[in-house]
């Protein structure tokens, strides 16, 4: 996970900092979440990056075969 709040103003502000920042991530790889709250959860918003499973790198030795 990248980055996780609660307040709407600071994930638009978090996410317009990496749309225009120097540091440059791979979209292409990211997942956004909202998880929408109710009265007992409050509505959260999550940047998280796919990992890629190791099992499943063609470059990577396999001993079972």
């Amino acid at each position: 996970m990248l980055f996780e709040t609660r307040d709407e103003a600071e994930w638009r502000a978090h996410l317009c900092g990496l749309r225009t920042g120097e540091e440059r991530i791979d979209w292409a790889m990211t997942r956004i979440d909202m998880f929408c709250g109710r009265l007992a959860q409050p509505t959260t918003y999550r940047l998280s990056l796919f990992v890629p499973d190791p099992a499943c790198d063609p470059d990577r030795d396999h001993p079972d075969h």
